[in-house]
Protein backbone atom coordinates (compact mmCIF):
# COMPACT_ATOMS: atom_id res chain seq x y z
CA UNK A 1 0.00 0.00 0.00
CA UNK A 2 1.51 3.20 -0.93
CA UNK A 3 2.20 5.72 2.19
CA UNK A 4 1.06 9.52 1.20
CA UNK A 5 3.29 12.27 2.90
CA UNK A 6 3.16 16.01 3.22
CA UNK A 7 4.39 17.26 -0.04
CA UNK A 8 1.69 15.06 -1.46
CA UNK A 9 -0.44 17.33 -0.14
CA UNK A 10 1.82 20.61 -0.81
CA UNK A 11 1.23 19.48 -4.35
CA UNK A 12 -2.77 19.49 -4.29
CA UNK A 13 -2.97 22.61 -2.44
CA UNK A 14 -0.45 24.55 -4.87
CA UNK A 15 1.37 25.66 -1.78
CA UNK A 16 5.21 26.95 -2.73
CA UNK A 17 7.46 23.89 -3.01
CA UNK A 18 11.10 23.94 -0.98
CA UNK A 19 14.07 24.37 -2.35
CA UNK A 20 15.93 21.79 -4.16
CA UNK A 21 17.88 19.36 -1.31
CA UNK A 22 15.72 20.99 1.84
CA UNK A 23 13.30 19.73 3.45
CA UNK A 24 12.50 22.43 5.80
CA UNK A 25 11.47 25.88 5.15
CA UNK A 26 8.95 28.35 5.54
CA UNK A 27 5.59 29.37 4.07
CA UNK A 28 3.01 32.21 4.50
CA UNK A 29 0.79 30.95 7.36
CA UNK A 30 -3.04 31.09 6.75
CA UNK A 31 -3.88 32.13 10.23
CA UNK A 32 -1.39 34.74 11.23
CA UNK A 33 0.73 36.27 8.22
CA UNK A 34 -1.60 38.88 7.10
CA UNK A 35 1.06 39.76 3.93
CA UNK A 36 1.94 37.04 1.83
CA UNK A 37 5.98 38.63 2.19
CA UNK A 38 5.79 37.25 5.74
CA UNK A 39 6.82 33.15 6.04
CA UNK A 40 6.47 31.77 9.60
CA UNK A 41 4.69 28.42 8.85
CA UNK A 42 7.87 25.69 9.13
CA UNK A 43 7.09 22.85 6.46
CA UNK A 44 9.28 19.40 7.20
CA UNK A 45 8.65 17.32 4.18
CA UNK A 46 11.54 14.75 6.04
CA UNK A 47 9.05 14.49 9.41
CA UNK A 48 5.78 15.08 7.52
CA UNK A 49 4.36 17.98 10.15
CA UNK A 50 3.94 21.91 9.90
CA UNK A 51 4.20 23.91 12.88
CA UNK A 52 3.61 28.24 12.79
CA UNK A 53 5.61 28.90 16.57
CA UNK A 54 3.59 31.97 16.69
CA UNK A 55 0.16 31.46 16.44
CA UNK A 56 0.73 27.68 17.37
CA UNK A 57 -1.33 26.14 14.35
CA UNK A 58 0.25 22.51 13.64
CA UNK A 59 0.05 18.75 12.79
CA UNK A 60 0.55 16.58 10.16
CA UNK A 61 -0.64 15.24 6.23
CA UNK A 62 -4.29 15.49 7.14
CA UNK A 63 -4.07 18.20 9.59
CA UNK A 64 -2.44 20.74 6.66
CA UNK A 65 -4.91 19.87 4.39
CA UNK A 66 -7.57 20.31 6.45
CA UNK A 67 -6.10 23.80 7.06
CA UNK A 68 -6.40 24.82 3.84
CA UNK A 69 -9.25 24.11 2.74
CA UNK A 70 -11.37 24.72 6.14
CA UNK A 71 -12.35 20.45 6.20
CA UNK A 72 -12.77 18.93 9.56
CA UNK A 73 -10.28 16.48 9.86
CA UNK A 74 -12.55 13.26 9.49
CA UNK A 75 -14.23 14.78 6.06
CA UNK A 76 -10.13 16.20 4.90
CA UNK A 77 -9.38 12.42 5.05
CA UNK A 78 -11.60 10.98 3.17
CA UNK A 79 -11.20 14.10 0.36
CA UNK A 80 -7.59 12.95 0.65
CA UNK A 81 -8.05 9.88 0.09
CA UNK A 82 -10.16 10.06 -3.00
CA UNK A 83 -7.90 12.35 -4.55
CA UNK A 84 -4.85 10.35 -3.77
CA UNK A 85 -6.48 6.88 -3.61
CA UNK A 86 -6.67 4.39 -0.84
CA UNK A 87 -3.19 4.78 0.66
CA UNK A 88 -1.88 5.06 3.63
CA UNK A 89 -1.45 8.70 5.75
CA UNK A 90 1.48 8.66 7.92
CA UNK A 91 1.19 9.91 11.74
CA UNK A 92 2.26 13.23 12.94
CA UNK A 93 4.93 12.26 15.27
CA UNK A 94 5.97 15.05 17.87
CA UNK A 95 9.01 17.16 17.01
CA UNK A 96 11.91 15.55 19.34
CA UNK A 97 13.56 18.81 19.57
CA UNK A 98 10.08 20.45 21.03
CA UNK A 99 8.94 20.14 24.70
CA UNK A 100 6.22 17.95 25.66
CA UNK A 101 3.08 20.15 25.25
CA UNK A 102 -0.61 19.07 26.89
CA UNK A 103 -3.17 18.36 24.66
CA UNK A 104 -5.95 21.14 24.57
CA UNK A 105 -8.33 21.11 27.24
CA UNK A 106 -11.89 21.29 27.00
CA UNK A 107 -14.12 24.96 26.40
CA UNK A 108 -16.16 25.32 29.60
CA UNK A 109 -12.37 24.77 31.26
CA UNK A 110 -10.84 27.01 29.07
CA UNK A 111 -14.23 29.56 29.61
CA UNK A 112 -13.67 28.77 33.80
CA UNK A 113 -10.14 29.40 33.27
CA UNK A 114 -9.53 32.67 31.25
CA UNK A 115 -12.90 34.40 32.86
CA UNK A 116 -10.89 34.09 36.51
CA UNK A 117 -7.88 35.08 34.71
CA UNK A 118 -9.14 38.21 33.83
CA UNK A 119 -11.13 39.31 36.88
CA UNK A 120 -7.69 39.17 38.54
CA UNK A 121 -6.15 41.79 35.93
CA UNK A 122 -7.61 45.39 34.74
CA UNK A 123 -7.81 47.97 32.14
CA UNK A 124 -4.86 50.68 31.46
CA UNK A 125 -6.37 54.25 31.17
CA UNK A 126 -4.77 54.31 27.72
CA UNK A 127 -6.27 51.02 26.48
CA UNK A 128 -9.91 52.67 27.51
CA UNK A 129 -9.70 55.16 25.65
CA UNK A 130 -8.49 52.97 22.82
CA UNK A 131 -11.57 51.33 22.85
CA UNK A 132 -14.18 54.10 23.51
CA UNK A 133 -12.20 55.59 20.74
CA UNK A 134 -13.74 52.74 17.94
CA UNK A 135 -17.27 53.39 19.40
CA UNK A 136 -17.56 51.05 22.90
CA UNK A 137 -18.97 52.34 25.48
CA UNK A 138 -18.11 51.93 29.06
CA UNK A 139 -20.81 49.05 29.81
CA UNK A 140 -20.06 47.13 26.84
CA UNK A 141 -15.91 47.21 27.48
CA UNK A 142 -16.96 45.94 30.81
CA UNK A 143 -19.31 43.15 29.28
CA UNK A 144 -17.12 41.92 26.78
CA UNK A 145 -14.09 41.40 29.23
CA UNK A 146 -11.37 43.55 27.91
CA UNK A 147 -8.27 43.93 29.48
CA UNK A 148 -4.57 44.76 29.63
CA UNK A 149 -2.18 42.47 29.23
CA UNK A 150 0.28 41.39 32.76
CA UNK A 151 3.52 42.09 32.18
CA UNK A 152 4.74 41.36 35.57
CA UNK A 153 3.77 38.40 38.33
CA UNK A 154 3.22 36.16 35.36
CA UNK A 155 3.72 33.29 38.27
CA UNK A 156 1.61 34.84 40.97
CA UNK A 157 -1.64 35.11 38.75
CA UNK A 158 -1.05 31.25 37.61
CA UNK A 159 -0.28 29.98 41.23
CA UNK A 160 -3.61 32.27 42.30
CA UNK A 161 -6.04 30.62 39.67
CA UNK A 162 -4.86 27.18 41.26
CA UNK A 163 -5.22 27.91 44.92
CA UNK A 164 -8.80 28.78 43.66
CA UNK A 165 -9.74 25.64 42.20
CA UNK A 166 -9.00 26.49 38.47
CA UNK A 167 -7.41 24.22 35.95
CA UNK A 168 -4.58 25.44 33.87
CA UNK A 169 -2.90 22.49 31.89
CA UNK A 170 -3.74 22.80 28.18
CA UNK A 171 -5.17 26.43 28.55
CA UNK A 172 -3.25 28.19 25.78
CA UNK A 173 -1.10 30.51 27.37
CA UNK A 174 -0.14 28.73 30.93
CA UNK A 175 3.14 26.62 31.35
CA UNK A 176 5.60 24.89 33.55
CA UNK A 177 8.57 26.57 34.23
CA UNK A 178 12.12 25.01 34.82
CA UNK A 179 10.88 24.49 38.19
CA UNK A 180 8.02 22.61 37.46
CA UNK A 181 5.59 25.66 38.97
CA UNK A 182 3.07 27.08 36.44
CA UNK A 183 3.14 30.84 34.76
CA UNK A 184 1.92 32.37 32.26
CA UNK A 185 2.98 33.46 28.93
CA UNK A 186 5.05 36.62 28.64
CA UNK A 187 4.47 39.02 25.97
CA UNK A 188 4.22 42.55 24.98
CA UNK A 189 1.99 45.14 26.36
CA UNK A 190 -1.38 45.11 25.31
CA UNK A 191 -5.72 44.85 25.42
CA UNK A 192 -6.64 40.93 26.05
CA UNK A 193 -9.40 40.23 23.35
CA UNK A 194 -11.52 37.42 24.90
CA UNK A 195 -12.55 35.45 22.24
CA UNK A 196 -16.23 33.41 22.57
CA UNK A 197 -18.21 30.79 20.85
CA UNK A 198 -21.88 31.17 20.21
CA UNK A 199 -22.96 30.20 23.61
CA UNK A 200 -20.46 33.46 25.12
CA UNK A 201 -17.78 31.06 26.34
CA UNK A 202 -14.07 32.22 26.09
CA UNK A 203 -12.25 29.55 23.46
CA UNK A 204 -9.34 31.59 23.63
CA UNK A 205 -7.24 35.24 24.14
CA UNK A 206 -5.89 37.36 21.43
CA UNK A 207 -3.50 40.24 22.25
CA UNK A 208 -3.72 43.62 20.40
CA UNK A 209 -0.36 45.14 20.67
CA UNK A 210 0.67 47.99 21.60
CA UNK A 211 3.04 50.59 19.30
CA UNK A 212 3.40 48.34 16.64
CA UNK A 213 1.93 48.47 13.00
CA UNK A 214 2.36 45.00 11.43
CA UNK A 215 1.36 41.94 13.38
CA UNK A 216 -0.83 43.89 16.04
CA UNK A 217 -2.97 40.98 16.91
CA UNK A 218 -1.95 38.16 17.72
CA UNK A 219 -2.84 34.82 19.30
CA UNK A 220 -2.41 34.22 23.28
CA UNK A 221 -0.38 30.54 23.25
CA UNK A 222 2.34 28.73 24.78
CA UNK A 223 2.97 26.38 22.66
CA UNK A 224 6.90 24.65 22.72
CA UNK A 225 6.87 25.22 26.08
CA UNK A 226 7.05 22.70 28.72
CA UNK A 227 3.54 21.71 29.05
CA UNK A 228 2.23 24.52 27.32
CA UNK A 229 -0.31 24.19 24.71
CA UNK A 230 -0.84 26.56 21.26
CA UNK A 231 -3.89 28.28 20.09
CA UNK A 232 -6.10 27.66 18.02
CA UNK A 233 -7.64 29.79 14.36
CA UNK A 234 -11.10 30.14 16.14
CA UNK A 235 -14.19 32.23 15.36
CA UNK A 236 -15.80 34.91 17.86
CA UNK A 237 -19.30 35.78 17.43
CA UNK A 238 -21.20 38.81 18.71
CA UNK A 239 -25.32 38.92 18.98
CA UNK A 240 -28.12 36.84 18.74
CA UNK A 241 -28.39 34.02 15.90
CA UNK A 242 -30.49 35.33 13.17
CA UNK A 243 -31.14 34.42 9.54
CA UNK A 244 -28.12 37.14 8.43
CA UNK A 245 -24.58 37.49 10.04
CA UNK A 246 -22.02 39.91 9.05
CA UNK A 247 -18.61 37.70 8.33
CA UNK A 248 -15.73 39.80 8.96
CA UNK A 249 -11.63 39.71 10.24
CA UNK A 250 -11.22 40.22 13.83
CA UNK A 251 -13.07 39.34 16.82
CA UNK A 252 -12.38 43.12 18.48
CA UNK A 253 -14.40 44.31 14.65
CA UNK A 254 -16.52 42.32 15.11
CA UNK A 255 -16.95 43.25 18.93
CA UNK A 256 -17.64 47.15 17.17
CA UNK A 257 -19.42 46.42 14.24
CA UNK A 258 -22.25 44.82 16.37
CA UNK A 259 -22.00 47.84 18.87
CA UNK A 260 -22.23 50.25 16.44
CA UNK A 261 -24.97 48.64 14.19
CA UNK A 262 -26.65 46.19 16.19
CA UNK A 263 -26.11 43.33 13.67
CA UNK A 264 -24.51 40.24 14.41
CA UNK A 265 -21.23 39.67 13.94
CA UNK A 266 -19.04 36.67 12.98
CA UNK A 267 -15.09 36.84 13.10
CA UNK A 268 -12.61 34.80 11.55
CA UNK A 269 -8.88 36.05 12.47
CA UNK A 270 -8.61 36.58 8.57
CA UNK A 271 -10.05 35.41 5.62
CA UNK A 272 -7.08 32.57 5.20
CA UNK A 273 -8.11 31.36 8.86
CA UNK A 274 -10.75 29.28 8.00
CA UNK A 275 -10.14 25.95 10.11
CA UNK A 276 -12.98 26.54 12.61
CA UNK A 277 -15.35 28.28 10.31
CA UNK A 278 -17.37 24.90 9.10
CA UNK A 279 -17.87 23.28 12.27
CA UNK A 280 -19.17 27.20 13.53
CA UNK A 281 -21.45 27.67 10.30
CA UNK A 282 -22.52 24.12 10.74
CA UNK A 283 -23.94 24.99 14.28
CA UNK A 284 -25.33 28.52 13.36
CA UNK A 285 -26.83 26.84 10.36
CA UNK A 286 -29.02 24.54 12.84
CA UNK A 287 -30.35 27.64 14.68
CA UNK A 288 -31.46 29.47 11.69
CA UNK A 289 -28.56 31.26 9.76
CA UNK A 290 -29.38 31.27 6.04
CA UNK A 291 -26.94 34.27 4.95
CA UNK A 292 -23.75 35.52 5.10
CA UNK A 293 -22.43 39.16 4.58
CA UNK A 294 -18.80 39.17 4.18
CA UNK A 295 -17.40 42.33 5.54
CA UNK A 296 -13.48 42.02 5.02
CA UNK A 297 -10.98 44.57 4.89
CA UNK A 298 -11.58 46.95 1.46
CA UNK A 299 -7.86 45.41 0.78
CA UNK A 300 -8.85 42.76 -0.55
CA UNK A 301 -9.65 44.43 -3.70
CA UNK A 302 -6.01 44.76 -4.48
CA UNK A 303 -4.12 41.83 -2.03
CA UNK A 304 -3.76 38.87 -3.89
CA UNK A 305 -3.11 37.14 -1.14
CA UNK A 306 -6.32 38.15 0.52
CA UNK A 307 -8.83 37.12 -3.04
CA UNK A 308 -7.44 33.88 -2.72
CA UNK A 309 -8.79 32.97 0.36
CA UNK A 310 -12.05 34.87 -0.70
CA UNK A 311 -12.19 31.75 -3.03
CA UNK A 312 -11.93 29.64 -0.71
CA UNK A 313 -14.43 31.39 1.69
CA UNK A 314 -16.89 31.43 -1.32
CA UNK A 315 -16.27 27.78 -1.96
CA UNK A 316 -16.79 26.72 1.70
CA UNK A 317 -20.46 28.53 1.53
CA UNK A 318 -21.69 27.38 -1.73
CA UNK A 319 -20.62 23.70 0.32
CA UNK A 320 -22.37 24.26 2.69
CA UNK A 321 -25.48 25.71 0.89
CA UNK A 322 -25.13 29.34 2.43
CA UNK A 323 -26.65 32.46 0.49
CA UNK A 324 -23.90 35.30 0.53
CA UNK A 325 -23.01 38.68 -0.64
CA UNK A 326 -20.65 41.33 0.37
CA UNK A 327 -20.75 44.70 2.18
CA UNK A 328 -18.62 47.57 0.04
CA UNK A 329 -17.67 50.99 1.52
CA UNK A 330 -15.60 53.90 1.03
CA UNK A 331 -12.33 52.30 0.56
CA UNK A 332 -10.85 55.33 2.45
CA UNK A 333 -12.16 53.32 5.69
CA UNK A 334 -10.49 49.70 5.51
CA UNK A 335 -12.87 48.29 8.00
CA UNK A 336 -15.99 48.15 8.27
CA UNK A 337 -16.33 49.48 12.02
CA UNK A 338 -14.09 52.45 11.05
CA UNK A 339 -16.45 53.27 8.43
CA UNK A 340 -19.89 53.08 10.28
CA UNK A 341 -17.89 54.95 13.17
CA UNK A 342 -16.87 57.96 11.34
CA UNK A 343 -20.71 57.89 9.67
CA UNK A 344 -22.07 58.05 13.22
CA UNK A 345 -19.84 60.97 14.27
CA UNK A 346 -20.61 62.67 11.03
CA UNK A 347 -24.17 62.66 11.83
CA UNK A 348 -23.65 63.99 15.28
CA UNK A 349 -21.85 66.56 14.44
CA UNK A 350 -25.04 67.96 11.54
CA UNK A 351 -27.47 67.82 14.91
Amino acid sequence: MEIYHISDVIGLLGLPQPLSGRSSYYISCPCCDDNPRKRHLNVNTAKDVFRCPRCGVGGGVIDLYSLYTGLPRDDAKVELANKLGQGCFIPSPPAVSLPQECPLTDISTRHETYSALLRMLSLAPDHRDNLLSRGLTEQEIIEYGYKTAPVIGLSALAKRLQENGFYIAGVPGFYRKGDGSWTFIGQDRGILIPVRNSAGQIQGLQLRRDDTSKRKYRWVSSAEKPDGCGAECWTHLRGPVGPSIILTEGPMKADVIYSLSGLTTLAVPGVNGLSHLRDTLLQLKSLGLQKLKTAFDMDYVSNYHVQTGYLNLYALLDDLELSYSTFLWDPRYKGLDDYIWEYLLHKSRET
